[in-house]
């Protein structure tokens, strides 16, 4: 089970406010691109694809790629900007094995309750010496992400989440080599002043496991921010990448 139940209001938030533009995309599609060697015939897998802005992305940069995207819950397939999306999670992916040239998880393995239930039902559907590639904020890792500064209550949920090295003992049960580990800087907002405006706290499972008082002081920590700082919002999340 997810750490959050995302209902219809999670799924409208997360797509009007965690799309990235192409500027944000720009340094991940350099990264993505140089572990994922595509090829006219690729089968991309995204799991756990939300509302579906990574699966869309990847057509768009890899036209002739396919693009498999699986989606547990019911509220995100309904909004997502991709189709088809189908039903299916870490543990019960609904492909054949040996079926996939690379895996991609977004913001996701932090909801996985199995990382070795998981770690074995990729290695059964990824064709071998194929690549996962798994994005995300991991714990002790928050220097890059600009709303632990507005938000430091939400390092203590961060701490909560599998470390980099935890998924890669993990996944290593099931064969799996831990390839790189590198942050990726994105582009997230254009200004402080558009990331307080259009922040939705049910876009961010981080922001609603504080608490209303905590949640409600760190937003008046960035709209004071904002005032001054005109700079655009660069963060640096995580990739690793697994064979």
């Amino acid at each position: 089970m997810a750490r959050i139940a995302y209902d219809s209001v999670d799924a409208a938030a997360f797509e009007a406010s965690r799309h990235l533009t192409d500027d944000g995309l720009a340094a991940w599609r350099e990264a993505v691109t140089r572990y994922l060697d595509p090829r006219p015939d690729m089968r991309l897998l995204d799991l756990g694809a939300g509302t579906g802005s990574w699966a869309r992305t990847f057509t768009n940069w890899y036209e002739e790629a396919q693009v498999v995207a699986v989606e547990p819950s019911e509220a995100m397939r309904a909004r997502s900007v991709y189709q088809p999306v189908v039903a299916g999670d870490a543990a019960h992916i609904p492909l054949d094995g040996d079926s996939v040239d690379a895996v991609w998880m977004s913001t996701v393995i932090h909801h996985v309750p199995d990382l070795t239930a998981a770690a074995h039902e990729l290695r059964r559907v990824l064709r071998p010496g194929a690549p996962l590639l798994i994005r995300s904020a991991f714990a002790g890792r928050h220097h890059g992400i600009s709303l632990f500064r507005y938000f430091p209550e939400a390092i203590r949920v961060l701490d909560t989440y599998p470390g980099a090295a935890d998924v890669g003992a993990a996944f290593a049960t099931a064969g799996f080599n831990t390839v790189a580990l590198e942050q990726v800087p994105q582009t997230t907002a254009a200004s402080l002043h558009e990331a307080a405006t259009t922040l939705r706290r049910e876009a961010h499972t981080l922001l609603q496991l504080i608490s209303d008082d905590e949640y409600a002081t760190g937003l008046a920590r960035l709209r004071e921010a904002a005032k001054t700082d005109t700079k655009p919002v660069v963060d640096a999340l995580d990739l690793l990448v697994l064979r």
